[in-house]
């Protein structure tokens, strides 16, 4: 088992939460306790599914469950760009990252037997 910190798919996702935190701060107070703490504890999830996978056997399912964390986060950006709490330029930033994300975690399942 490698140092699950070396991964590239733990570096980006980490760099995707972070700044993710980043957005939340700036929500109108009504999204920022609702949107915002759900994004928040989808990313935080997430880093804890990828850590799980790389210290498990079975790592398929694992692997999944983050990526539905990653899609419920593009989802609630989505929702939260509607709303015009995130800017197009911000939003679609966040999506590039989510994309890198995504993109690793899709391989990385694929490649488990």
């Amino acid at each position: 088992m490698s140092n699950y910190s070396s991964l590239s798919v733990y570096k980006a996702g980490y760099d995707l939460l972070v700044q993710l935190i980043i957005s939340t701060r700036n929500f109108n107070r009504e999204y920022k306790f609702t949107l915002g703490e759900d994004i928040k504890k989808e990313g935080i999830e997430m880093m804890k599914n990828i850590y799980r996978a790389n210290s498990s056997v079975s790592k398929k399912q694992i692997i999944q469950s983050a990526r539905e964390n990653i899609e419920m986060i593009r989802l609630s950006l989505r929702i939260l760009q509607d709303l015009r709490q995130i800017n197009l330029r911000k939003f679609v930033y966040l999506n590039e990252r989510i994309e890198i994300v995504s993109k690793q975690l899709a391989a990385w399942q694929s490649s488990q037997k």
